[in-house]
């Protein structure tokens, strides 16, 4: 019985796939990387999650300037190239194409935190808001956290080398700065709340990558059944149910401003989830959400950096001294980060030649579309920018497999340029944080803590790869590109 029972299971997945293969294959006049046969298209999908670099490579080289297509287990995903497709994807309409829902489907965070949460977006508009406008206000103590935590990770001393395990130090470094400003002390250095903000990040990347093995249809049923981050949701409420009852509390008796109100993301998620009549499950997923985008980007952004200054000490001089006359003048504040050009240059060329994934600029079709190039989108389709092989384009940078730190320094210090070419700035040849009115909101904040990390790094700290070894190479699974887990830096305190 359990036997036919399963072959039921199996003969119905099969069947699913194939027909959600089969009602999307209108669109097989665009040139495919890979197989484009119904079943043969599978093994371009095994490629995609092995490989995905070259094929992005190869769609882009031999197709640049127009689009392809490729094969996901799950969907087709179409690619444009060049910087005309980009500017007109760009431009499209929220009402034919939408950020959100493209979002919500890569991640898949309606399976990981439910449909009602990620409808409503709310967290996206105190990103892009509250988080913004007070970075000047919440520096000071971001910067308070940062000292406090090198110091509680990185024992390192003049006199001795201290080998750190830098990818999962920098995720703890992360979510503890960050955490600084979202839900404050003394919870920010709880040890047990900042495991849980690290292990549910990396939760929803691994179910991410099992559900998209399956098709939309089972994909609810397989979220049954991959229930790691809901059981981090619910430990997570532990912690931040408490604070969110007494702070709704003190807003039904003291009203919406009182003495000592926090100035932090949770009570900026709050005001706006009371305002909707929203209650504290859905006040913790939504800070949850924050976490997962800080924690999972901006330490692997990090993490790419020190790699890059590890392999090449040579660049730590000019940047110590950029940062020295800089804290000189302005002290550690924001407009001391804004002058670190050095600094900036060299986290934005180490976000060219890594990226955050292989692709940017991400949307989904609400409505079918026809590009100017003639391509037909049906509706439900996931379109998307090619993002490393822009970032690799000779005719949108020189040398452009070269890591140059100062590539960005030098162009800001021609005439009309000083603006255009900042980290968090976006344009069709840059598009790690994705171009126009959806980039990344948090890139602002997410900025600022990096450049602020980078730097203490820089004034404090000797840093190395074991026998001046080269930086090792970024791993790979599908769309998704992290530096090496397992690579270990050298660090010792500055001596001179």
């Amino acid at each position: 019985m359990l036997d036919s029972t399963l072959y039921t299971y199996v003969a119905t997945a099969l069947v699913a796939i194939l027909f959600y293969r089969w009602r999307f294959a209108n669109f097989y006049d665009i040139p495919t990387i890979g197989p484009s046969l119904p079943i043969l298209s599978y093994l371009g999908a095994y490629r995609f999650l092995h490989d995905n670099r070259a094929m992005i490579k190869e769609g882009y080289e031999r197709f640049k300037g127009g689009v392809f297509k490729v094969a996901m287990l799950d969907r087709w995903l179409i690619i444009i190239s060049g910087p005309d497709l980009i500017e007109e994807v760009r431009k499209l309409p929220d009402e034919q194409v939408s950020f959100a829902e493209a979002v919500d489907e890569f991640f898949q965070l309606r399976h990981t935190f439910g449909r009602d949460i990620t409808s409503t977006h709310l967290h996206v508009d105190v990103i892009r808001n509250q988080l913004t406008r007070n970075i000047s206000t919440i520096f000071e103590d971001f910067r308070d956290e940062i000292v406090a935590v090198f110091d509680d990770l990185i024992p390192a001393t003049q006199d001795k080398w201290s080998s750190i395990a830098t990818l999962p130090t920098m995720q703890t470094m992360v979510a503890r700065v960050s955490s600084r400003v979202f839900v404050g002390l003394p919870l920010c250095r709880n040890e047990e709340y900042l495991q849980i903000a690290v292990s549910h990040t990396k939760a929803i990347a691994r179910i991410r990558e099992v559900l998209l093995c399956f098709p939309p249809v089972l994909k609810p049923i397989a979220g049954l059944f991959l229930g790691e981050s809901k059981r981090g949701n619910r430990v997570a409420e532990k912690f931040l149910g408490p604070i969110i009852q007494k702070r709704m509390k003190d807003i039904e008796m003291l009203g919406e401003d009182w003495v000592d109100k926090p100035n932090d993301m949770l009570q900026w998620i709050i005001d706006a989830a009371v305002s909707k009549g929203l209650g504290v499950r859905e006040i913790v997923l939504y800070t949850m959400i924050v976490n997962f985008g800080a924690i999972h980007t901006s330490s692997n952004s990090l993490t790419h950096a020190l790699y890059h200054l590890a392999a090449n000490p040579e660049y730590v001089q000019p940047l110590r001294e950029e940062v020295d006359s800089v804290i000189k003048e302005e002290g550690w504040t924001k407009a001391a980060m804004q002058k670190l050009k050095k600094v900036d240059s060299f986290m934005r060329e180490s976000l060219r030649v890594n990226g955050i994934n292989g692709l940017s600029l991400t949307r989904k079709a609400l409505q079918s579309i026809t590009l100017s190039s003639g391509t037909f989108i049906p509706a439900g389709t996931m379109l998307t920018a090619a993002s490393l092989p822009t970032h690799m384009d000779p005719n949108n940078y020189s040398d452009p497999t070269v890591f140059n730190p100062w590539r960005f320094s030098e162009i800001r210090g021609q005439d009309g340029e000083s603006t255009r070419h900042q980290f968090v700035s976006t344009s069709v040849e840059y598009i790690p944080f994705g171009h126009g009115k959806h980039a990344c909101p948090g890139r602002f904040f997410a900025a600022n803590e990096l450049k602020a990390i980078f730097a203490h790094v820089v004034m404090n700290y000797d840093i190395r790869f074991a026998n001046d070894g080269p930086r090792p190479e970024n791993v790979w699974f599908a769309n998704t590109v992290i530096p090496d887990p397992t690579a270990k830096v050298l660090f010792r305190k500055r001596s001179v």
